[in-house]
């Protein structure tokens, strides 16, 4: 049986990595959208939390929030949310991949990955990082030609705050990091210990 850790730092700031099962791409479809919206602010009514940043990608999303004075409890926020999600989304007409005995054994739908990967950001330089990386996403993965492209970003938010220009993301802000992405590289494998 695998170990995971994870840092637990009270009122911290987190950036996260979910990945949805097999890495089905269905995030961006409207129904999907919908859910997970709608999963996010039924969860933030009971525990509360910020998001800072968020990119939503077909197979995957990033996010990066910030938890309240107190409160370092993420890990029931992500499976709430992934709970309330599925639910949804099931009773909405989404359908869900087949899944494994083992899978089916422990009451995991075939919507999610069961893990998620996250990292607590420790400065005001890794939480720029990390926002950098959320919003430069989807021209990481070629999903458009300009950042400001993209539909499903808090990117516009951040310009709009004047903390980038409409044009921010013209080069990769964040080389050589790319420790968010490993969850991706094999789709059906458990994840490895997470930091």
């Amino acid at each position: 049986m695998s170990h995971y850790r994870r840092n637990y730092v009270e009122g911290g700031k987190y950036f996260f990595t979910v990945v949805t099962y097999r890495r089905r791409r269905m995030l961006t479809t409207d129904l999907a959208r919908e859910c997970l919206r709608a999963a996010i602010e039924t969860i933030k009514r009971d525990r509360p939390f910020e998001i800072v940043a968020l990119v939503l990608l077909p197979d995957h999303l990033h996010s990066v929030w910030t938890l309240p004075r107190g409160d370092a409890d993420y890990s029931t926020r992500w499976r709430r949310i992934k709970e309330e999600f599925t639910k949804q989304y099931l009773a909405s007409g989404g359908a869900e991949l087949p899944q494994s005995r083992s899978r089916r054994e422990h009451g995991q739908r075939g919507i999610w990955h069961k893990r998620f990967w996250e990292h607590t950001v420790r400065n005001e330089a890794e939480l720029e990082r990390s926002c950098d990386y959320v919003h430069w996403n989807p021209r990481k993965h070629e999903l458009v030609a300009r950042v400001a492209d993209w539909p499903y970003s808090t990117f516009h938010r951040f310009v709009r705050a004047g903390q980038y220009d409409l044009e921010w993301g013209g080069t990769d802000p964040t080389p050589g990091y790319d420790t968010p992405e490993w969850v991706l590289l094999e789709p059906d494998a458990d994840l490895p210990e997470e930091q």
